[in-house]
Formats: C-alpha cells, sequence, structure tokens
C-alpha cells in the first residue's frame, strides 16, 4: 500500500513501526483495527456477527472498497460530463488528493479515471506516469495522447507494431493460396473497418500533431522499403477520419478533398465528367509555397487500389473510343487519368528527391503507345468474331495470321522505358486474360518481363494474373501455352521479389492439367531456387506433397490401363 501515509493514512511503514516499538502486539493491532477500520457506526454493528458467519475481516473491507470504488468512478465519469470550466476544477482538485495513491493497485483505477476525464493533465503528473512503465501502460489512451505530443518515441513504439501488422495482413493477403478473393475486391469502406485502422485512429484522436507524425512515419517507411502498403495506410487512415467526421485534422490535411473524390470514384467505379473537374482543379491547384502537397497527392495515388481504379478506367475508355472510332487525344478524361497515373508511379521519386513537380507525360504516350495498344484490342476482337463465323478454313487463316502476329516494337520500347506505358500493358494482359484469349495471351504475356522496372511484377499485380490463369487450367495441357507463360514469362523474371511465390500458387491450382514432363521440369526448378520467405517455403514443401501424391495416383492408373491392355490382348489372342 505504498503511497497511504502521502495521504495521510496509516500504511506498511506505520504499522510496521508500531509492532516494533509497542510492548503488547496483539493490543497494538487491536488499536490499529478500530482507528483504521470501517468508522460508519451502521456497518461497525455488524461485525461480530459476520465474525460468527466466519467472514474475514479482509474479505468485508475489500468488498466495502470494491462497492465504494464503483460509486466513485461513476461519480468521476458524471463529472466528466459537465461543462469544461466546471469539470477541469473539480477533477484537478480530485486528482491532487489522490494521486499519491495511483501506486495502490486497488485505488488505481480511481486516479486512472481522473485523469482520463481531464482535458489537460499538468506537465508534474505526466512526468511521473511516464517514469514508471507500469503506470504509462494503465492509462487510458486519452492521457498517453498527451505523453506522446511530447515523447514521440513513446507514440513510434507504440503504433510501429500496427504498422507491421497491417503491412503483414496484406502479404498474406496476396499470398494466400485461395484465389476466389480478389486481392482488389474489397471495397473502401470494407477495407476501412481493418481493426489496425481502428486502432490507429482510436490512438490519434483529434491530435493533429499525432497524426502528422503518423503520416510522417507512413512516408519515412514508405522511402525506406518501397512498399506501396504503406501508400494504402495513409489512404484509408484519412478516409476513416472522415467516416467519424473528425473536422480537426480533415480540414487541415490538403489531401483530404482529392481523397475524398477519389474515394468515391472508387466506390462507385467511375470517373465522370463532374468528378473528374473536380480532380483536376485539385491537382493544379497546388499554390506556390505549398509544393509539398503534390507529394503527399503522389502517395495517395500510389496506392495500389488507386492505381487499379485509374487503369482500370483508361483500359475502360480505349475500349469505348474503340467502339466510337475516337482518338485517345481527344478524351479528356483519359488524359486526367494518365496524369494522375504518372505521378502516383513517380511517388517513391518525388518523395525520395524533394522535387514537388507532376512528372511531365510523355506526350506520345497518347500519340503513339496507346493507339498501338487500342489496335492490340482490335485484333483481339477481330479474332473473337472471326472465331463465331461460319468456318472456312482460307479466311480464317487470313484473318489469324493478319491480327495475330507479333506486337510492334513500339509497343515493347514504351513497355521497357515507361512506367505509364507498363501498368497499361499490365492491365491489357488482364483484359486478354479474363476473356481467355489464348491467342492474345501468347502474343503479349511474354513482353511483360521486360517491364520497366519490373512494374508488372509487383505483389498485387501478380497475384491478379494468377487468379485470371487458374480458370484457363485446360490450356496449360498445350505445350506452347506453357512455353510462353512459363519459359517467356515466369522462368525469366523468377529471381524477382515475390515471383517464385505466385509460381508456388499457380502450380497449386493447374499442376494436374501440365504434361508430366513440364510439370517435373518447373518443381525441379523451384526445388533448387533459394527461398528467401518462410511462406513460400512452406507453401513449395506442400505443393511438393500434392504432386508425388498426384504423380502416384496417375502412375498406378498407368498401370492398371496397362494390365487391361494386356488382358484384352490375350483374349483376342485366345478367340482367334
Amino acid at each position: 500500500m505504498n503511497g497511504l501515509e502521502k495521504v495521510g493514512i496509516p500504511g506498511r511503514e506505520y504499522l510496521r513501526d508500531s509492532l516494533t516499538n509497542c510492548s503488547d502486539p496483539l493490543k497494538a493491532i487491536e488499536e490499529f483495527q478500530v482507528e483504521n477500520g470501517i468508522l460508519l457506526p451502521s456497518l461497525r454493528v455488524m461485525l461480530p456477527l459476520l465474525d460468527l458467519h466466519g467472514v474475514r475481516r479482509l474479505q468485508f473491507h475489500t468488498s466495502v472498497l470494491e462497492e465504494l470504488k464503483d460509486k466513485l468512478l461513476g461519480q468521476i465519469e458524471n463529472l466528466g460530463k459537465l461543462d469544461a470550466g466546471v469539470k477541469e476544477a473539480k477533477l484537478k482538485e480530485l486528482l491532487e488528493k489522490s494521486f499519491p495513491v495511483i501506486r495502490v493497485p486497488a485505488l488505481q483505477p480511481v486516479v486512472m479515471a481522473i485523469l482520463k476525464n481531464l482535458e489537460h493533465v499538468e506537465d508534474d503528473y505526466l512526468k511521473q506516469i511516464v517514469a514508471e512503465k507500469e503506470l504509462y501502460q494503465n492509462c487510458d489512451v486519452s492521457v498517453k495522447r498527451q505523453i506522446w505530443q511530447e515523447h514521440q518515441g513513446l507514440f513510434g513504439d507504440e503504433v510501429s507494431p500496427l504498422f507491421s501488422q497491417y503491412i503483414k495482413e496484406k502479404e498474406q493477403s496476396l499470398n494466400q493460396m485461395d484465389i476466389s478473393s480478389n486481392f482488389f475486391m474489397l471495397s473502401p469502406r470494407q477495407r476501412r473497418q481493418n481493426p489496425v485502422i481502428s486502432e490507429l485512429v482510436k490512438m490519434i484522436g483529434k491530435n493533429l500533431l499525432l497524426y502528422d507524425t503518423t503520416l510522417q512515419f507512413l512516408r519515412t517507411l514508405f522511402l525506406r522499403t518501397k512498399n506501396v502498403h504503406y501508400c494504402t495506410l495513409r489512404v484509408e487512415l484519412l478516409m476513416a477520419l472522415h467516416d467519424i467526421d473528425v473536422q480537426d485534422i480533415t480540414q487541415m490535411d490538403p489531401c483530404h478533398k482529392f481523397a475524398w473524390c477519389l474515394d468515391a470514384c472508387i466506390r462507385e467505379q467511375n470517373i465522370d465528367a463532374k468528378r473528374s473537374r473536380e480532380l483536376q482543379g485539385f491537382l493544379e491547384g497546388v499554390r506556390k509555397g505549398q509544393e509539398q502537397v503534390l507529394g503527399d497527392l503522389s502517395v495517395t495515388l500510389c496506392d495500389p487500389y488507386s492505381i487499379n481504379f485509374l487503369a482500370m478506367s483508361a483500359m475502360k475508355i480505349m475500349n469505348h473510343l474503340i467502339s466510337t472510332e475516337q482518338l485517345p487525344r481527344g478524351n479528356p478524361i483519359l488524359t486526367l487519368i494518365l496524369r494522375m497515373l504518372n505521378l502516383g508511379l513517380h511517388a517513391w521519386d518525388i518523395l525520395n528527391s524533394q522535387v514537388y513537380r507532376e512528372p511531365k507525360l510523355d506526350s506520345e504516350i497518347i500519340t503513339k503507345f496507346i493507339p498501338t495498344l487500342m489496335a492490340l484490342i482490335v485484333d483481339d476482337q477481330v479474332r473473337n468474331v472471326n472465331a463465331k463465323l461460319p468456318p472456312d478454313d482460307r479466311e480464317s487463316a487470313l484473318a489469324i495470321i493478319e491480327h495475330s502476329g507479333p506486337v510492334a516494337e513500339l509497343y515493347e520500347h514504351f513497355l521497357a522505358e515507361d512506367r505509364l506505358a507498363a501498368t497499361l500493358a499490365t492491365y491489357y494482359t488482364f483484359q486478354v486474360c479474363k476473356n481467355r484469349d489464348k491467342q492474345g495471351i501468347m502474343r503479349v504475356l511474354g513482353t511483360l518481363a521486360n517491364s520497366q522496372d519490373n512494374r508488372a511484377l509487383d505483389g498485387p499485380f501478380m497475384h491478379n494474373l494468377v487468379a485470371y490463369f487458374v480458370p484457363m487450367c485446360e490450356e496449360f495441357a498445350n505445350e506452347d501455352f506453357c512455353t510462353v507463360v512459363f519459359d517467356e514469362f515466369f522462368l525469366t523474371v523468377l529471381p524477382q521479389s515475390n515471383v517464385a511465390h505466385q509460381l508456388i500458387k499457380l502450380l497449386w491450382h493447374i499442376y494436374s492439367s501440365l504434361p508430366p514432363h513440364r510439370l517435373d521440369s518447373l518443381m525441379k526448378t523451384l526445388s533448387s531456387f533459394q527461398l528467401y520467405n518462410e511462406t513460400s517455403r512452406t507453401a513449395l514443401q506442400k505443393l511438393q506433397e500434392k504432386v508425388a501424391d498426384h504423380q502416384q495416383s496417375t502412375g498406378s492408373r498407368r498401370n492398371v490401363d496397362s494390365q487391361d491392355d494386356d488382358f484384352a490382348v490375350n483374349v483376342l489372342k485366345a478367340e482367334n
């Protein structure tokens, strides 16, 4: 009971001195009980009766203490609902009298409740709390916020595990073997229900300083790791605060209205003329002296969910332009989407160089690359229409030859040199995969292996690619398709991060469709490859077990079929 003496209540030290210096210890104990027991006459007369029932004094006093403590906590909560001026004065007076007993476990909840309901806790109290780890850990988050303002290192210690948990969850969702749940399937509001986001919102409250500190942590981590999931976390945190209307923060974040508008577009899966004007106004409304805002806008656009939406919107517009026979340069919404994509794809460079300028959009992307990409889409459409016409060997052969040749050198050049072109090419590949266009896949998949900065190999996009391949498992029985998918793409880029795991995931679903020699070759390659990720090593081990079981069962069936053939031959010989 350390601390009782400080508030005038005899405690451990007093009792020890009394027992040490007294002539009759039993009498000293009896006097201590009388002086420090419950003083209410109405309760004191009950003690002999409780003694007769075998109720110990400690049990009785503890029950009374708990009852009084609950009532006191209720009164403190009621005080916390009063007007600020009245509340603060009364709570400060209570805190001054009770803080010395904060280290008494039975009384600590009362002191913590007072601290929790105070708008501002004086520095002297906060210093004592910080000095003792146990007191700090038991504090309410509202008290910790005041501590974190002066001790940002402690705040960093609190949020770092949450950041790590968030990134781990994202990586797990990309690495799971189940491809039924599309990474981009969840709506923005569903994603913001993540417990990590909820905990961060609770920790930040309405404190602008802590919000800015969190954003600085996220920028630093993004620069250090290049992990785009930190960009997602930045966007989701801002929009979670928007959802609960924390205007103290959202009104001060210069990205809020831009992120809000983009979030609405993603939710509706559409950018109309009105929203495009708003987004363009935000991009072009960055004032002189506020150029750093452009860095935050680029981080918002670097979020994989934003890139996915913008790239899909660009592909949708290109398909529409083909059907209406229009040129891409005349579509202002497509131009805006390309600008935003380009800004997002350069986010790391902008933050790293601290040159806060919108990267120039190469005009040839619109005048040369996109027309080339649209020509490939037209080829796909021609082949698709041709496949539905009555068979005519000569005409079919001409159509296939004319619209199935190698992609133009210009296409490959842009894909290798420009990250925006590489992203658009990736989503064009998704389109042909979604349409299960075998010819289209074989035509362009290998070119992604040379994409600029390996943009096509980013985790979310590789996850999508595998998800599109799995429903086409019957095509993997064809050697020409396997050559393109494995030899020209997966095995070419295998040393890149994340690719090995995605190859394991693909084989997990289609191994039974592969020719035996191809399956053996791929398994040997993966077995000899150095996997640094424990998740990948575990997945490979399980895949090896599945393949071994499959090969054993197919081998048994071959033996049975062979025996049946031998039996049939013998029967025929006997009949003859």
